[in-house]
């Protein structure tokens, strides 16, 4: 046999992606935090010697997509490759610097077997808390970076094995859940040790240079498998737009995300200029961040059987002008990038359905319905409850939408209500499906969730970082849109409710007080009826809920 024949490589490949994983199952089952260990907002991947992905575990494309990006920005700038030792761990979470969001911290730790580095392994978590002027780092009054919490240019954490406890230290200090955030990060840094454990066994068992060989040959595979799916949308330009209800400081103006493919043989352009100039408030996008909402757009349109890696990249080219929602200048805040995120997705997938009609579902919900309380209690004691909450999946050409369904772009978990309960003191007064709120159409979209609580502290704040309150979720096909989203409020001495902004910080909470998230139905597909549609705009203008 050999060494390098079809079955070799499809070992090597699952072994890789095995190491991945284990790095992953590590990170789930040492970490503290809910929104690592219950939400799993957190990722690992596996690189090839010269730093291109090329193997990742089943987690959060949005992570994935942009680490590669980043990793590669590290390397041809402020960390060469060749200043890169045997017991280094490089740590970054500078948005500007390759970066996502302040809370998501990546690490990347080089691997040597007998002296010559065969791969890298990398780790991405989301942090609760890394300061800045709201709990959980999600602070909607933000104007620039600066206010959005603590900053880690690219360094070296560990160098030749030797740790700088004082970064650790600095990160805790600037964190409101110093217990949480320090056992999460002790728990990404074990992950790295498990993935270089793992990419050594391999490369004992097959040798490196057989590795280094099967790494080109799975990244050569994808691009070719990616290559074959463009080659089979019709050629041609499709656009398509779609907008983000606002920055949370300039409100009433919604902000343009333009999407234009041009499809060329195998190869595909997907232009994003005429999207709007980078906002006060703090939805912009980076580039690597706008370059992860087009892959996983592409990838979700067309390419989903694709092993995600640097090979599937390389016929793609994307163009975002910089100085807009989608290539923001430093120091444009960033904290809620998921907004404008997930709207490139809806974009560009829109601008694939024009392409391949049968094909593309409608609009999913559309956002990372990302909300944290700080809850302050008897002892004095702080506490930071972070949650992300999902909505209704677009309808398919073939199906209905799925309810109340987390995939794509995030692809988090639930947090179970009892584990917050034990935890933190609130107590959830509902949660369920929103009747009716997916768009009709021949097949409907997936319907939102509502979740409501109670504060049992004393007092606290809450922040919120939503969107598709205004503009709702499109359909297709002549499908409605679905049932846009919406945030309540009841104080504790009142029955009647206020309706809050999509973008909240600072928000002040009394004991008993109730806060109540409505998320947004996915969009119908193909025409409804006459009587469906009548039902849809009744459950919208009356907002029912059961």
């Amino acid at each position: 046999m050999s060494e390098l024949d079809p079955v070799r490589v499809e070992i090597i490949r699952n072994a890789l992606v095995s190491a991945a994983e284990e790095m992953s199952v590590t990170i789930w089952r040492t970490s503290r935090s809910s929104v690592v260990r219950e939400i799993l907002d957190y990722s690992t991947c596996v690189f090839d010697a010269g730093g291109h992905s090329v193997a990742q575990a089943a987690r959060m494309p949005v992570h994935l997509n942009s680490m590669a990006a980043c990793l590669e920005d590290l390397l041809a700038g402020p960390m060469p490759i060749e200043t890169w030792n045997d017991g280094d761990i490089i740590v970054t979470n500078d948005p500007y610097s390759g970066g996502q969001h302040l809370p998501d911290i990546l690490t990347f730790k080089p691997v040597f077997f007998e002296g010559r580095r065969i791969a890298i392994a990398g780790v991405l978590v989301h942090h609760l808390d890394v300061g800045g002027g709201a709990a959980g780092s999600y602070d909607a009054s933000a104007t620039e970076i600066y206010q959005e919490g603590f900053q880690i240019p690219p360094l070296k954490i560990d160098e030749g094995g030797r740790r700088n406890q004082a970064v650790i230290e600095l990160l805790l200090a600037n964190s409101r859940e110093p217990a949480n955030v320090g056992g999460d990060f002790a728990s990404q840094l074990a992950a790295l040790d498990i993935g270089v454990a793992g990419l050594q066994r391999i490369a004992q068992r097959y040798g490196a240079d057989a590795l280094a060989e099967a790494t080109k040959t799975i990244q050569n595979f994808s691009e070719t498998a990616m290559r074959q799916l463009i080659g089979a949308v019709p050629d041609g330009v499709y656009a398509f737009e779609d907008f983000v209800d606002d920055d949370g400081i300039d409100l009433d103006q919604p902000l343009k995300i333009r999407a234009v493919l041009h499809v060329t043989s195998d190869q595909l352009m997907v232009d994003l200029t005429g999207s709007s100039g980078q906002a006060r408030g703090p939805v912009n996008c980076t580039l690597n961040m706008t370059r992860s909402a087009v892959i996983c757009a592409i990838l979700m349109s067309i390419g989903s059987e694709v092993p995600a890696n640097a090979g599937c990249y390389r016929p793609i080219s994307i163009s975002a002008p910089e100085g807009t929602v989608v290539n923001a200048r430093h120091p444009a805040p960033v904290a809620n990038r998921m907004a404008v995120g997930h709207r490139i997705v809806n974009a560009v997938m829109g601008a694939f359905a024009q392409a391949l009609p049968d094909q593309v579902p409608a609009a999913y919900y559309g956002v990372s319905y990302a909300y944290a309380l700080n809850a302050e209690n008897d002892d004095g004691s702080r506490q930071v409850y972070f949650d992300l909450e999902c909505g209704g999946w677009g309808g398919h050409p073939d199906s209905d939408g799925a309810d109340g369904f987390s995939c794509g772009f995030h692809n988090i978990a639930n947090s179970p209500m009892e584990m917050i309960e034990s935890v933190y003191p609130v107590t959830f007064l509902r949660y369920s499906l929103i009747p009716d709120s997916g768009g009709a159409g021949k097949h409907r979209g997936g319907l939102g969730l509502a979740r409501e609580f109670r504060l049992d502290a004393p007092a606290g704040s809450f922040a919120a970082n939503l969107d598709r309150f205004t503009i709702a979720p499109y359909g297709l096909g002549g499908g409605a849109a679905g049932r846009p989203g919406r945030l309540m409020f009841r104080p504790a001495d009142s029955t009647e409710e206020q309706a809050l902004s999509s973008k909240v910080s600072g928000l002040r909470l009394e004991s008993g007080d109730v806060v109540r998230l409505e998320t947004a139905g996915g969009g119908g597909h193909g025409p409804a009826s006459e009587r469906d549609l009548n039902a849809s705009k009744h459950d919208l203008e009356e907002g029912y809920i059961s």
